[in-house]
This record gives C-alpha cells, structure tokens and sequence, in this order.
C-alpha cells in the first residue's frame, strides 16, 4: 500500500472547483525514476484515481490543485503565497512539542476531512465517459464558457 497527500479544504473553499492534478513517484529513496503527472482531472475524480493506484502498488500519489494563472503577477503572487505558508509550517514545526500526540491528531483530522466530504472508505474509481465529461467541464470552466 502507498500513500496519498492532498489538502485538507473546508467545504466551501474556491479550489475545490479548481482542476486537479496527480504527481505519482517512488514512495522511499530506494527507487529513483521520474514522477507521473496525471490530469487535470476534477477532485473527486482525481483522489478515486489516485487511491485506487496506491492502495496496491507502493507509490506516493499527491492530488492538488492545478492554479490557472493567466499573468506574471498572478503566478508571482501565488509563489508569494506559497512560500508565505512554507514559513508559516516551519513555524509551527519548530514550535510544536517533539514527542507530542502526532498520531493522534492525524488521524482525528482524517477522521474530520472525511466526515466533511461524507467519505466512508474508498471513493469508486470513474470510469472513462465520467472522466471525459469531468475534461469537458474543465475545459468549459477554463475557457469561461
């Protein structure tokens, strides 16, 4: 079994709307190759994808929102985020007790992410017409029509 990552939106977060990509890549350092870029796809469909790919082979599947950014100052602005929220964890990090209750807190944050998006267990993988009608909306949203 590999792993997932993604965020964790509330409900009502603008980037859910947004297309979503997977990078898939070697899950340790043992094995070295080039990573996969799937997509875009739509969210729901990327994670059912992208947890039906990990769950049997030894991968790392990370889900994220791909930004369509149509000027310099939107894409620098974006990095400005970015690296704001990077600073921000390494904060936070450094703060945080060393041997505090890790485990814990993950696996109540899974628990709530999941109860959000009213998620018990694997989402179905879509099959190829879902997927295709999920490109054409992309492409309807991405060129305003």
């Amino acid at each position: 079994m590999g792993a997932l990552v993604t965020l964790d939106l509330p409900s009502g977060s603008p980037m859910l709307g947004l297309p979503w990509i997977i990078t898939f890549g070697p899950l340790g350092d043992a094995d070295e190759w080039e990573p996969v870029v799937c997509g875009p796809y739509e969210r729901p469909h990327a994670l059912a994808l992208a947890e039906a790919v990990v769950a049997e082979e030894q991968l790392m599947a990370v889900v994220e929102p791909l930004v369509p950014a149509v000027t310099v100052e939107q894409i620098r602005g974006e990095i400005a985020a970015a690296q704001l929220a990077a600073t921000d964890e390494t904060v936070q990090v450094e703060e945080a007790d060393l041997y505090g209750d890790y485990e814990d807190t993950v696996d109540e944050e899974e628990m709530a992410a999941a109860e959000r998006e009213g998620v018990s267990g694997p989402l179905p993988v879509p099959d190829e017409a879902e997927l295709r009608a999920g490109f054409t909306r992309i492409a309807t949203q991405l060129t305003g029509g």
